[in-house]
């Protein structure tokens, strides 16, 4: 190890730069090796466990209307992109479309025995409470229970349960415990930011 890389270890355990950039200014004040040589230097010396950089936190948007345009809400679009093109499937593609049915029954199936499970469990627990395979589990035994319920309550409407009402009414179901999923996620990491 050369005097170079115990400066940057003293300067980046003594002084604590908040980002890269900060440690490179502060090399660069007993040294005149240009960024790219220091960063390579910092970098490399992180590679070998002789420096801890800390990863930035990430940015949370601060309105809904930001968040739903962010990487944060990518789920929200896949959930509410799938069931919309279910939907809309089941009313384009008929019986006999050979090859494009199994493409509609692949995604009506995704669309009835989880997505309406899986918004509501985002909805109720956050992130982090529940792994992949509770959370699997959990949507799609309240979708199998969901499913029913909404078929139930259009019985007794003037629709009764037919392709039509069923199908609207699913798509309305996921959407709305999809958007709460999302109001929620965004206020809970909104809290994890601030607090």
């Amino acid at each position: 190890m050369d005097d170079f890389d115990k400066v940057l270890i003293g300067v980046i355990g003594n002084e604590h730069p908040k980002t890269l950039e900060q440690a490179i200014k502060l090399v660069r004040l007993r040294f005149s090796e240009s960024n790219e040589a220091i960063m390579d230097r910092i970098l490399r010396l992180e590679s070998e466990g002789k420096i801890l950089l800390e990863k930035p936190p990430p940015v949370v948007p601060s309105t809904l209307t930001g968040y739903f345009f962010s990487n944060w809400a990518l789920w929200f679009w896949i959930v509410s992109g799938l069931a919309t093109v279910a939907s809309i499937m089941v009313f384009l593609i008929p019986e006999n479309a050979f090859p494009f049915v199994y493409a509609r029954y692949v995604l009506g199936s995704i669309f009835v025995l989880f997505l309406p499970g899986y918004s509501l469990i985002r909805a109720l627990f956050g992130k982090k409470e529940l792994d992949n395979i509770e959370r699997l589990a959990l949507s799609v035994g309240l979708s199998l229970a969901l499913v029913p319920m909404a078929g139930l309550l259009l019985n007794y409407t003037p629709w009764g349960i037919r392709t039509t009402p069923v199908t609207l009414t699913l798509l309305g179901l996921t959407l709305v415990l999809a958007s709460a999923a999302a109001v929620r996620d965004h206020g809970n990491l909104r809290d994890k930011t601030h607090a």
